[in-house]
């Protein structure tokens, strides 16, 4: 009579089997690995903590002036100096143009005077002219009711700056019997007074 022995169980003998394997190729990795050797896991993951990336810092202040050059400073200095010469030439210009107003409101101001020191000297002459020719004319009017001899004796002895604008003022007719019943050498005096008056037109011959 045979013993049956029991069959063996494979689930558990295969995963025995695996451990043993994956094991025996672990301790493979070590020792393959360098003594001292981090991990490559290891070596990534430090790797990975310790590379920060640097940023260049920007300077938080405005940047350093850089000194001009000889150059430079020797057209600073000619715009200076332009800009000096431009400023003293308007100052001088607006000091021109304040005297310029200044004499022109004085002149101004002259004119008017005179113009109405003219009109008032105008207005006073026009008086003048007026009373003349009042006095002229009463004068006038009382030779010319006279009888043209009787006028002539007494105009025969009258100084000329009397004579001749008398004569001037009267009449044409009247004027003319009076210079004919003259004597003849006052007459031609009078004659020459009158036509040099009334070239210059200082006294207005009778109409």
């Amino acid at each position: 009579m045979k013993l049956r022995l029991p069959a063996p169980r494979l689930l558990p003998l295969t995963i025995v089997a695996m451990s043993a394997l994956l094991a025996v190729k672990c301790v493979g990795l070590v020792e393959a690995a360098s003594p001292g050797e981090a991990a490559p896991a290891e070596v990534a993951a430090k790797a990975a903590t310790a590379y920060v990336p640097q940023t260049p810092a920007l300077p938080s202040g405005p940047p350093p002036e850089r000194a001009p050059s000889e150059a430079e400073r020797k057209v600073l200095q000619e715009l200076r100096q332009r800009r000096d010469q431009l400023d003293a030439r308007e100052a001088s210009l607006h000091a021109h143009e304040a005297v310029l107003a200044a004499a022109e409101q004085k002149l101004e101001q002259r004119v008017a005077e005179l113009k109405g020191l003219q009109a008032r000297l105008e207005q006073l002459d026009a008086a003048r002219k007026q009373q003349a020719d009042s006095s002229w004319a009463a004068l006038v009017q009382l030779y010319e009711k006279m009888k043209p001899r009787d006028a002539a004796r007494i105009l025969d002895d009258t100084d000329q700056t009397v004579l001749v604008p008398l004569i001037a003022h009267m009449k044409q007719r009247q004027a003319s019997a009076i210079l004919a019943s003259m004597n003849p050498e006052r007459a031609r005096e009078v004659t020459a007074a009158l036509a040099a008056a009334d070239e210059h037109h200082d006294v207005d011959t009778p109409k």
